[in-house]
């Protein structure tokens, strides 16, 4: 049995709709109009026990909303999902002792108090025993190199080091399921790098399944091994991160290192697109399937000293998908 199983998920938002001006508040008072914007259309997917997966889409694509039914913050219109044998939005309490919802831009830590006194009131209302609080405590706050700042104000920490005390009151009760949305949104380079270390770990040694977004491609391609990607409600890729590479990406990179010896941009525009060059190097842009003879006619044709064929990076690759012509737009009036 899978820990998630989504089927046919939709949500739909109903928002009323108001003419300008006076004359269109009087009529809004007798005839109201409404618009039915979908959110998330029909997701479905699985997720066993002790995977790491990445759910990836632009901005409004309905990663947020999806967590929220998942955690039972939202009922959807229609659909099912059953995670850990539970309904979500069924707010069983059996279930939300085994599941934790992390979002990057939300605080659960109280502002004005001491990150400990916050977590110690996490611990009271999971039941904690005090013996497996205190470890849980000691433990993550030496990972997360927070352990001198328990006894800080929250609001006197910073962004990274809030974020990092947001993480332990998470994973305080030791959930089996963990969301997390934005978790290094707006966190330096060591900040993030210790986030997902620490993410990476917990995960291998607790076996808790996680499904994470994240703009930060490094986030993913660091602790994801298979991704969900979702675009305007839908999803449209579910599988292994490399494999987008091979379905989306129609080009290969090809860089050569020759002898200080002019180049023609012309010349070796005819092998693929330029990317880059000078004096001394070439980078090319060549399809997939024109690799091979791309490489042997460059070998002959130029002093060529060293040369590198690598993917197209997987953040350029998703960055084009979510660049795509967007359709119709999916409401419709009622009165």
């Amino acid at each position: 049995m899978p820990a998630i199983d989504v089927q046919g998920l939709t949500k739909e938002f109903r928002t009323a709709k108001k003419a300008p001006g006076l004359g269109g508040a009087i009529r809004g008072l007798f005839r109201r109009e409404s618009e039915t914007g979908v959110a998330v259309r029909d997701v479905g997917f699985r997720i066993e026990e002790g995977e790491f997966v990445g759910f990836l889409g632009p901005n409004g694509a309905g990663k947020t909303t999806t967590l929220k039914m998942l955690s039972g913050l939202l009922y959807p219109t229609r659909g099912t999902a059953s995670v850990l044998g539970h309904v979500p939005w069924h707010r069983e309490d059996g279930y939300r002792r085994q599941f934790a919802l992390l979002l990057g831009q939300k605080n659960q830590l109280w502002w004005d108090l001491p990150a400990r006194e916050s977590l110690e009131l996490n611990g009271r209302i999971y039941g904690l025993e005090e013996a497996r609080f205190r470890r849980t405590i000691d433990e993550m706050s030496e990972l997360l190199g927070v352990r001198d700042k328990l006894s800080t104000a929250v609001r006197e920490l910073s962004l990274g080091e809030r974020m990092k005390c947001e993480l332990i009151a998470a994973l305080l009760h030791e959930p089996r399921i963990l969301f997390l949305d934005e978790p290094t949104i707006g966190l330096d380079v060591v900040s993030s790098q210790v986030v997902r270390d620490f993410l990476k770990r917990h995960n291998q040694t607790r076996r808790t399944t996680i499904l994470l977004t994240s703009h930060y491609m490094a986030d993913i391609q660091e602790l994801c091994e298979r991704v969900i990607i979702i675009d305007r409600g839908t999803v449209f890729f579910d599988g292994r991160l490399e494999e987008i590479l091979g379905r989306f990406a129609g080009h290969k990179i090809v860089t050569l290192r020759h002898d200080p010896t002019p180049v023609g941009t012309v010349e070796a525009s005819g092998f693929g697109e330029v990317v880059e060059q000078t004096p001394v190097s070439l980078k090319l842009k060549v399809p997939r399937d024109r690799v091979i003879p791309a490489v042997k006619a460059l070998l002959d044709a130029y002093p060529v000293q060293d040369f590198s064929v690598e993917e197209v990076p997987v953040e350029d690759v998703i960055r084009q998908l979510f660049r795509r012509d967007a359709p119709s737009a999916d409401a419709h009036h009622s009165t």
